[in-house]
């Protein structure tokens, strides 16, 4: 079968290797595409924002299934416009993005199904969250979220009122988030540990996969703003068998009965994060799509039967069942070029990546690269998750940073303790 992947990050290029090493699967093109993927998949320009050109894409290669790795394409409708022609596409609909588009459409629905989460305010001007701040109905510290799509950056925990003040000044005044912060979500802190959590759903069904653990913060310690992930390990310790048969009983099939109940019937991948507090699991956000750079530890852990998986969630087929995976560990440290998650320079030539690659059980995922010269060069704020795979943690963490200080750019930055939460479980 041929397939079209949609987006040109680490997770695409995670999503490539998987189907690379389906034997169904015969020819793979991504869309743009990076330097790393371009070894495994043909690379085709295409405006992933514009659902018709992606379409287009997708009938002149004739793709028997699409997978759309990046959010922006799923709240344009490109789903939409694949089922109105009759194609194959993994994600849901524009309407049933907006568990991840809206923040706020997020909040109301859970509470309107009874889904564990956050208790939460809404705010559609700075006035009105100021005044919910200055009242005192939450106590410190307290949450701020853009309700729109932020790249994975529109959040702040804010530790005392000034801070909660310059937050929603920055979002809703100086606009550091475009039109995503218009509106702001104002909640409470939950006390725990972040775990997230993967189903692929055909709207009735869900499939599940590995767990994960990110690293959101910039620097050791979580330190530093929030990013689109510095890194992460799969499983999480915390999703054992129990947990994970808690979470799909009373969040993942609320929310897929409750989708399909409201006229928003959803398909595809759904990432629920998760916050594991005393009283049990609570959402924290949902993303319609698979996480970066989650995707790249948790795909490495599927050993078979990924690709049928995806295939009948876009026929409307699937039995509920766990994914097969391995009993292996997997530890991602992303590589990010200097002043990244803020202002960065690209075009930095990178150095030792075969070594990386050749390493035994290593497997180094493009993001922002590209080619140039016949060099391989930086061309984004993220340019590489370096994945170790061991019998444990501990082995993954070593295999991962042993890879990892192989591959050298300038300004090469990275965390120098993801994984470390798991061996302290």
């Amino acid at each position: 079968m041929t397939v079209l992947v949609v987006g040109g990050g680490g997770r695409e290029h995670a999503l490539v290797w998987a189907l690379s090493r389906d034997r169904s699967v015969s020819r793979i093109i991504c869309a743009p595409g990076n330097a790393g993927i371009a070894d495994l998949a043909a690379c085709m320009a295409v405006d992933v924002a514009d659902p018709q050109a992606v379409l287009s894409l997708a009938a002149a290669v004739e793709a028997d299934l699409t997978i759309v790795g990046p959010e922006l394409p799923l709240t344009r409708g490109v789903v939409n416009a694949f089922a109105a022609a009759g194609r194959a596409i993994v994600g849901p609909t524009r309407e049933a993005a907006a568990l991840e588009s809206s923040k706020a459409f997020a909040k109301a629905f859970m509470s309107r199904h009874s889904v564990p989460t956050a208790r939460y305010r809404v705010c559609d001007d700075p006035d009105a969250a100021l005044g919910v701040i200055a009242s005192g109905e939450f106590s410190y510290p307290v949450v701020l979220k853009a309700d729109g799509l932020a790249a994975g950056k529109g959040v702040v925990v804010a530790p005392d009122r000034a801070a909660a003040e310059a937050a929603v000044r920055e979002a809703m005044v100086a606009r550091r988030f475009g039109d995503a912060g218009d509106r702001l979500v104002i909640e409470e802190f939950l006390e725990g540990r972040e775990a997230s959590f993967f189903v692929v759903t055909d709207g009735r069904a869900a499939v599940t996969l590995p767990s994960a653990e990110d690293h959101k913060r910039a620097f050791d310690r979580d330190q530093g703003p929030n990013t689109g992930g510095m890194g992460a390990f799969a499983p999480s310790p915390l999703i054992d068998a129990a947990a994970s048969r808690r979470v799909l009983d009373e969040i993942v099939y609320p929310v897929i009965e409750g989708m399909r109940a409201e006229g928003r019937e959803f398909r595809g991948f759904l990432y629920v994060g998760l916050m594991m507090t005393r009283d049990g699991p609570k959402v924290v956000e949902f993303n319609v799509r698979l996480g970066d750079p989650e995707t790249q530890v948790v795909l490495p852990l599927v050993s078979d039967g990924f690709v049928p998986i995806l295939s009948q969630a876009a026929a409307g087929r699937l039995e509920e069942t766990a994914c097969p995976a391995s009993d292996r560990a997997a530890v991602g440290v992303v590589l990010a070029s200097a002043g990244y998650p803020e202002k960065y320079e690209t075009g930095k030539r990178i150095t030792g990546l075969e070594r990386a690659s050749s390493m035994g059980d290593v497997i180094v995922f493009h993001a922002g690269t590209a080619a140039r010269g016949g060099d391989i060069v930086t061309a984004g704020g993220r340019v590489l998750t370096v994945v170790g795979l061991g019998t444990d943690y501990r082995e993954a963490i070593r295999r991962a940073y042993e890879a990892a200080g192989l591959v050298s750019f300038e300004g090469r930055h990275y965390r120098r303790d993801i994984g470390a939460r798991a061996v302290m479980s």
